[in-house]
């Protein structure tokens, strides 16, 4: 029995030394994975640094710049300046607004000049010989009493055409 007894205390102690040999190799591989980790976070935030160091650099050398700079605008003058940009693209426009406006003035003048040339026109001809003084009376007498134009052209020989250029000559239609 102290045989049996012994060999499963070995055997006790060989599962231990297992265990603790798996233990022993479970910690230094996680120690391992820790220190690449350790090392990668390392570089980056050694980097981050190296950034922060040429951005804090950049903005001393502009603030450097800026304090020599004479031209700091006031408020008024940042003002000035944008009216008188607005001006200059406004300008443009506003001249071609006024060629368009003198364009449409000499038109205008142009259509009233041809208007007035064709009333003087139309007021020169002369009423055809077929209508005289009598039949305009007739055809207004008639065309006031009802008649219509085909009728009025029929009873006095002469075309409708005629008719309407008596009624609109004295401007009852």
């Amino acid at each position: 029995m102290r045989y049996e007894n012994l060999f499963q205390l070995e055997y006790i102690v060989v599962a231990m030394a297992a265990i603790i040999l798996y233990l022993i190799y479970y910690v230094y591989t996680k120690d391992s994975q820790y220190n690449r980790n350790i090392h990668s976070v390392a570089s980056v935030v050694e980097e981050l640094n190296r950034e922060i160091f040429y951005l804090k650099k950049s903005t001393k050398e502009i603030q450097v710049k800026t304090n020599m700079d004479p031209r700091g605008m006031s408020d008024e003058e940042i003002y000035q300046e944008i009216e008188r940009s607005v001006y200059d693209i406004v300008q443009p426009i506003t001249l071609a607004l006024k060629q368009v406006q003198d364009t449409v003035a000499l038109i205008d003048n142009q259509v009233d000049s041809r208007i007035s040339t064709l009333e003087s026109g139309v007021k020169q001809i002369s009423i055809p010989g077929s209508i005289h003084g009598n039949d305009d009376e007739k055809v207004i007498s008639l065309y006031k009493q009802g008649v219509d134009l085909e009728t009025i052209s029929k009873e006095l020989h002469i075309s409708k055409a005629e008719v309407e250029f008596v009624l609109k000559i004295n401007k009852i239609k």
